[in-house]
């Protein structure tokens, strides 16, 4: 329970921390940058405009205090101030406490429909790409410790693998795969026409998605596989080598199953704490890739939201990620216990 609370707690810091940088800049600056075609439009005299920036501040709670409280400054010659409740950040916590994430700068729609329209997209990607890496990792590490042979040259080849950036690789998947000077096996960018999925059944509809992200699908993968196989090939090298290894050996059981049935889980126990930072890369990364491919997700969506500096989507995608990484804690300690009842977790 104590864990629950002390990450809830991390979560509460990270998002207020970015809330408050994010409306720390003055209301009037905030205003130039996103107002001005709306005013402009709306407004022609200079009364009018400043109804209109009125109108505008209200709308995005610009017009109150940043924080219960405000410090004195040496510029403003501003005093010390005690606002109460009447502040943008209580007002955040109280529609945060509802499921309320305010709503975009940009077309004023909720941050939370934005969000969980391009989870649709971001979901599917990278919860694929998750279990991939793994399952390959797992199937590539055990291989690699039978066939000695092949090991040496399949390392080397992960660490300039890993040597290389996400939006490296992805441009040359790119470049490789969807150019029509090389080869055209899959499409460059975005996720097809919606003509395409008329008259199509669920299951055909799954196939073309698929097609469309699985240029987005390898990247994602290939970056994050030869960490997850350095460290488990290192585990499984160590655990070959114990006692009880020696003693199944002896017994005549051959390597492929010495590997399968006595020293694999024991490995998986360093490589589980990988977890932990898998989840939270792949939505990273999944940023990189989705504006590389023109995928309409929760990376683009953030993405757009940085340049156009609209604030609420960057602080929904900041819990959101804080979320993801909350999660893969949890997961991380369950699977603790499922390969090894002996651990008992502490606080």
């Amino acid at each position: 329970m104590f864990r629950l609370l002390r990450l809830l707690f991390a979560l509460w810091l990270t998002a207020s921390g970015v809330f408050l940088l994010s409306r720390s800049l003055p209301a009037d600056i905030i205003l130039q940058r996103l107002s001005v075609d709306e005013i402009s439009a709306t407004a022609s005299s200079l009364q009018q405009q400043r109804i209109a920036e009125q109108r505008f501040r209200h709308r995005l709670g610009l017009d109150i205090p940043l924080f219960y409280f405000s410090l004195p400054t040496a510029a403003t010659h501003q005093q010390w101030q005690w606002h109460g409740r009447r502040n943008q950040y209580h007002r955040w916590i109280q529609q945060l406490l509802h499921g309320n994430l305010g709503r975009s700068y940009r077309d004023g729609q909720p941050v939370t429909t934005l969000l969980a329209a391009a989870l649709t997209y971001t979901l599917p990607l990278t919860t694929l790409a998750a279990t991939m890496s793994v399952l390959l990792a797992l199937w590539l590490a055990t291989r690699l410790v039978v066939h000695h042979q092949i090991r040496l040259f399949a390392l080397r080849l992960l660490y300039a693998l890993d040597a290389l950036p996400l939006f490296v690789l992805a441009l040359l998947l790119l470049l490789l795969f969807a150019n029509p000077d090389m080869l055209t096996w899959f499409p460059a960018y975005g996720l097809g026409e919606e003509a395409e999925l008329v008259n199509t059944s669920a299951l055909e509809r799954i196939g073309i998605l698929l097609y469309y992200l699985a240029l987005p699908l390898i990247s994602l993968i290939l970056v994050n596989l030869p960490h997850l196989v350095i460290q488990m090939d290192a585990a499984l090298q160590q655990e070959r080598l114990t006692a009880y290894a020696a003693t199944a050996r002896a017994k005549g059981a051959p390597e492929k199953q010495v590997i399968q049935h006595h020293t694999l889980r024991n490995a998986l126990l360093p490589s589980l704490a990988q977890l932990t930072d898998l989840l939270p890369a792949l939505v990273a990364g999944a940023v990189v890739v989705e504006v590389i491919f023109a995928l309409p997700g929760v990376g683009r969506l953030l993405a757009e939201a940085a340049a156009t500096h609209d604030y609420p989507v960057i602080v929904g995608g900041v819990l959101l990620t804080a979320l993801v990484r909350l999660l893969a804690q949890f997961l991380t300690d369950g699977l603790y216990l499922l390969a090894d009842p002996r651990i008992r977790l502490r606080a």
